[in-house]
């Protein structure tokens, strides 16, 4: 068997395209489960590893250094007369954004599960993502030839943690050392593995086709009336043939799997080990099968900026064009490169495309079809395509691309704020020459970096979603932008709010001869329901009745609201979760002006903010330790000393798995400690989770400025 596929053309290849990702929690498999597609599928003829730094996705010499991906790689492949676009996604909780966006413009995405880890942390955030955008998945359990691998317990994590329900459509013969095949649950037939080990030189096809072993027809029949059961429910025709005791065909079965999985009712479950080269091709063929392509799915939809009403645009080419860019990169060599999914219509090389977003005409230069960081020019992009596109100045993530003639606004991505901060200083002043033109090119490439230039202080402050993100921004300011800085230590990313309604009034009146400055403000501030959440930020109303301060100054009122929220009463930090209602004030004929309103606004808010018990929020971070079970107390002492509150405790095999809250603050240097606790044996996983009050107590080391 071979992935190797004819030139697919017309209206067949938008039917035979499949874009998917590939997510999952760091370390489940994800690079490597990728290169053996692209192997198995012909798109490469070597094999790499991720230990061995030579993957085809892991091309960052950052991700080559320590293992780990860290920039989504878009690569192309065919497998059985269908083309693939395969987006190897991060694990790594800092660079979730990668995963954020890469979901928004997919059609599928293939989730992996360790065979031993199971639903992991990470693994639940990527699952909500795709949940948000109501992409359909496949389940690959990965790993089962490792020790302590158990597939059947994946299935119940699937179940308990995710709320999801996996329909197995392979079981796993034989586990851990002894793992050889799988039964085909569908076809109901044993796929056994014909090549042991991991090697780069392995032939087309790795595996024979043989009856079920006659030990494990009892355990097959049951996990294929499983199977039954759950297309039976979907579909009353099937629901009648199985409770008639009828025979359902292969076909039917098939087609309702396409039904569940596309409607997200239900989610298929396939396995293997995709180190030891075991399950790849049964796995492209469920890709092939059972995740949509583009027509599958529901036409996108949008707004004309003209008419304010929704549009839909359906995947093909007779539509006006439509696309979304994604991502932004700066490439070394061709310069920006912005990574693009069409929707709808044709977009082709030395044509124009409308920017809604910024109302500005771009022309594509060149289109570039996407290996990894390997480029091939082409002439044109279709209705479902995923590309590079040159050319493209001013467009940044989220942004929509169309016809001016037919224009709409697509659904743009939402961006998590950062939690961390640090303060890098240029050590020549080369470097502070070089420093903010650098770091602006990583925030067009990343929305969830940030910087900001410090006058009072002199100095750099760079923000992000943690202390890897933010290390991996400075190697990369100094390997690809020769700017070379010292890095201060990590500050967290505090917020303020208010916990009740409180009027305030602000005046600016200055005289000095001839016009003078004349504003006043009355304003209410009330904190938003809900929980506290980073992305809601602020509520603006005006409530002004009978013209007392006139409209037009009233953009100039909001604009120094927002200066305001800046530097929070409570410690100067920026305050979220809070409305404010302008309700009163006054004007002046001939005085009043914008900057009078702005400033008189801004004192407003001060005020009212005092009145309105401020608080002091810290970000908690969702923790999970793994440590043997004779570190258990060491490890829970750890937690409690930075403030630390452990949820629940559960163990799989001899590692005892400990899910706990900790403040950001805290958890700095965590790494060194937990190893030092554990002799080297504990790791642990974090990711952001809320904000919560900081304690009276220690509220006081912040206001002081020592921050810890």
């Amino acid at each position: 068997m071979t992935g190797q596929a004819k030139e697919i053309t017309g209206s067949e290849r938008i039917k035979k395209l499949r874009n998917i990702g590939i997510i999952a929690h760091i370390d489940a498999g994800k690079t490597t489960t990728t290169e053996r597609i692209l192997f198995y599928s012909g798109t490469i003829h070597r094999m790499g590893n991720v230990d061995d730094g030579n993957t085809t996705t892991d091309w960052m010499v950052q991700e080559k250094e320590r293992g780990i991906t860290i920039t989504s790689a878009v690569i192309s492949s065919k497998w059985k007369d269908h083309i693939i676009n395969v987006i190897d996604t991060p694990g790594h909780v800092d660079f979730t954004v990668e995963v954020e966006r890469a979901l928004r413009i997919l059609d599928g995405a293939v989730v992996i599960f360790c065979g031993v880890g199971g639903v992991q942390p990470q693994s639940e955030t990527v699952w909500r993502q795709a949940d948000k955008y109501k992409v359909p998945r496949l389940i690959y359990v990965n790993k089962l030839d490792r020790t302590g691998a158990n597939f059947f317990k994946v299935l119940d994590d699937v179940k308990e943690k995710l709320g999801a329900k996996p329909v197995a459509l392979q079981i796993p013969i034989g586990i851990e050392n002894d793992f050889r095949g799988v039964i085909d649950l569908v076809h109901m037939q044993s796929i056994v593995y014909t090549q042991q080990e991991s090697k780069s030189d392995l032939p087309a096809s790795s595996f024979i086709v043989e009856p079920i072993p006659p030990d494990m027809q009892e355990e097959a029949q049951q996990y294929r009336t499983i199977l039954l059961e759950a297309i039976a429910d979907i579909d009353d025709q099937l629901m009648e043939k199985y409770l008639n005791g009828a025979e359902i065909t292969v076909e039917e079965i098939q087609k309702a799997l396409v039904f569940g999985c596309h409607q997200n009712i239900f989610f298929p479950v396939v396995c293997g080990s995709s180190f030891k080269n075991k399950g790849i091709q049964q796995l492209l063929d469920a890709v092939v099968e059972y995740l949509p392509s583009p027509v599958d799915i529901p036409p996108i939809e949008g707004i004309n900026p003209d008419t304010k009403e929704i549009e839909l645009r359906q995947s093909t080419t007779e539509e006006p064009l439509s696309a979304l860019v994604f991502k932004i990169a700066a490439d070394p060599f061709i310069g920006s490169l912005a990574f693009t999914r069409v929707y709808s219509g044709v977009l082709t090389t030395g044509s124009y495309v409308y920017n809604v977003s910024n109302n500005t005409n771009e022309r594509i230069s060149r289109i570039i079809r996407l290996h990894s960081n390997q480029r091939e020019d082409i002439d044109e992009l279709r209705a479902g395509d995923i590309a590079g596109l040159v050319g493209i100045k001013k467009a940044t993530t989220g942004e929509t691309l169309c016809d001016k003639n037919h224009p709409v606004t697509l659904e743009t991505i939402s961006f998590p704020e950062p939690v961390v901060s640090m303060i890098v200083e240029p050590k020549t002043k080369v470097d502070q020459d070089k420093i903010i033109s650098s770091l602006s090119k990583f925030t067009m490439e990343d929305p969830t970096f940030k910087f900001r230039f410090d006058p009072e202080t002199d100095q750099t402050v760079i923000s992000g979603m943690g202390e890897l993100h933010l290390e991996i921004i400075v190697d990369r300011l100094s390997r690809e932008y020769n700017v070379q800085v010292n890095l201060g230590s990590p500050d967290v990313a505090y917020k303020e709010t208010i916990l009740q309604e409180a009027k305030g009034e602000g005046k600016h009146i200055k005289q000095s001869g001839g016009h003078g400055q004349y504003g006043h403000v009355v304003l209410e501030v009330f904190p938003l329901e809900g929980p506290l959440d980073r992305s809601k930020r602020f509520v603006f109303e005006n409530a002004i009745k009978q013209g007392v301060i006139p409209k037009d100054y009233i953009p100039a009122i909001e604009t120094g609201v927002k200066y305001a929220l800046e530097n929070g009463v409570v410690a100067g930090y920026e305050v979220i979760n809070i409305g404010v209602r302008v309700i009163d004030g006054s004007y002046h004929n001939v005085d009043s002006s914008e900057i009078a309103f702005r400033l008189a606004a801004s004192r407003a808010f001060q005020e009212a903010m005092q009145k309105a018990n401020p608080i002091l929020l810290e970000p908690i971070m969702k923790v999970e330790v793994y440590v043997p079970e004779s570190y258990l107390g060491d490890c829970i002492s750890l937690i409690s000393s930075k403030r630390g509150r452990v949820i629940k405790m559960d163990s799989v095999g001899v590692t005892q798995i400990v899910s706990a809250m900790v403040p950001l603050k805290h958890m700095f240097g965590y790494a060194t400690e937990l190893r030092s606790v554990t002799q080297g044996r504990g790791s642990y996983t974090m990711e952001f989770d809320a904000y919560e009050r900081v304690p009276e107590s220690y509220l006081q080391t912040i206001k002081g400025g020592n921050n810890g």
